[in-house]
């Protein structure tokens, strides 16, 4: 795998430079760096969105064959699938030496999925919550919340704390398992994720699904991450504003779209819990992965500003979540709340930049 970025990057980093210097002209430009950057973004959004996509599809199709329950399919796979993007610009941009960047996704992606997605989904719909969901998840979302805090607020994340999260990941994993093998007739995931499972696909087909998507997936990883890049150098952004702002809300767009779609269908514990999935994931397997690759020194933003964002957001997410009648829903009032926290947080990245 570390072959593949290897491979992957130097050409990847051949092919911007050339296109870089041919296609702009002295007097006549074609293109800017600039603006190619912005179309590198752009590309590599779509192809990442649409890799993740069917790489779930053919991960699926593979467990489906093996005789892998939909539920423990949709607890880990589908799970994981829509994560993958974070996964693999994160380790990209940690090859690279950007741990900041990879650390500024995972942060950013958390914040998001929880002022910008929760936010915007129960704005359209409120949002009901199961007491099952706040059992399960969110005591687990909080501890790998505070986890990641607690590793990066030295402003250090080393390779032996990368390989904890991990391992912390692989037990997450295990847990999901757990609860698939044993989850209650009336549990309302069941139905939800039974839903969502991809269709299936015979195994050859599928295998092939998988490879072209993991394939596309690290390429267009590739993509995403220099053209971030030099537009940060261009804006004058750090790393780790850069993973904040462009890639982390780029990388979640998967969970907006599933989880406005899956709230309007009325599936709302399955879109609330791919969002908690989807921060725990990035927590864990996100930071941890871009840690083992390239240990470093961070910005110190990421362990004071942003965690504490992060923190505040999770915790407010809870206390709207928590009712004292039957009933436990996040209503319309509170997702603008989320909302205006989103634009309030961005607009302090902002401001941070023009200082």
């Amino acid at each position: 795998m570390a072959a593949f970025f290897a491979i992957r990057a130097d050409k990847q980093e051949n092919t911007t430079r050339y296109l870089t210097e041919n296609l702009h002209r002295t007097g006549n430009y074609i293109l800017s760096p600039l603006l190619l950057a912005i179309i590198f973004v752009i590309v590599g959004l779509v192809l990442l969105l649409w890799s993740a996509d069917r790489f779930v599809f053919g991960a699926s199709s593979v467990a489906r064959s093996a005789g892998i329950s939909p539920m423990i399919i949709g607890l880990t796979i589908v799970a994981m699938g829509s994560s993958a993007p974070e996964m693999l610009v994160s380790a990209n941009a940690a090859w690279h030496g950007r741990l900041d960047t990879s650390v500024g996704n995972a942060l950013g992606s958390n914040i998001t999925n929880i002022l910008l997605v929760i936010g915007a989904a129960a704005l359209l719909k409120p949002i009901a919550v199961s007491s099952l969901t706040l059992k399960r998840e969110y005591p687990l979302v909080l501890l790998c919340t505070l986890l990641g805090y607690y590793f990066i607020s030295d402003d250090n994340l080393s390779r032996t704390e990368g390989i904890m999260l991990l391992v912390a990941f692989a037990g997450f994993l295990c847990l999901m398992v757990y609860w698939g093998k044993n989850a209650s007739s009336d549990d309302p995931l069941i139905s939800e994720i039974n839903s969502e499972i991809p269709d299936y696909a015979p195994l050859p087909k599928a295998l092939l699904w998988v490879f072209i998507g993991l394939v596309v997936l690290l390429a267009s990883s590739q993509l995403l991450v220099h053209g971030a890049v030099t537009i940060a150098r261009y804006a004058g952004m750090s790393d780790l504003v850069i993973g904040l702002t462009i890639i982390a809300i780029g990388t979640s767009l998967p969970e907006l779209a599933a989880s406005i779609i899956g709230i309007l269908k009325g599936e709302d514990d399955l879109a609330l819990g791919n969002i908690i999935g989807s921060n725990i994931f990035n927590i864990l397997a996100v930071m941890g992965l871009g840690a083992v690759i390239h240990p470093s020194v961070l910005d110190p933003m990421a362990g004071s500003r942003d965690s504490y964002v992060m923190i505040g957001a999770t915790l407010l997410m809870l206390v709207m979540s928590f009712r004292f009648g039957r009933i436990r829903r996040i209503n319309r009032i509170e997702g603008l709340l989320l909302l205006a926290g989103f634009v309030a947080y961005q607009y302090l990245l902002f401001t941070t930049i023009l200082a």
